[in-house]
């Protein structure tokens, strides 16, 4: 018996805007992307989506926002 598990992400860049603050390692601008992410198995669509990535724009790092309550 054979079971075949194909799972597929999809990412689509919707907008970008600047966003407030500087980036902690080189101190340049940040740029907030809105993203939509569509999961899928077996060419069904799973999940979707709409997520809010932040990047410097002058050393490209990935940055997370924490939130300290």
């Amino acid at each position: 018996m054979w079971f075949v598990y194909v799972c597929d992400e999809e990412e689509k860049e919707l907008g970008r805007q600047q966003a407030p603050g500087s980036c902690p390692y080189c101190g340049a601008k940040v740029e907030a992307m809105d993203v939509e992410i569509q999961s899928r198995l077996c060419f069904l669509p799973l999940c979707f989506k709409i997520k809010r990535k932040y990047f410097c724009t002058h050393c490209a790092r990935r940055l997370e926002l924490y939130m300290d309550y």
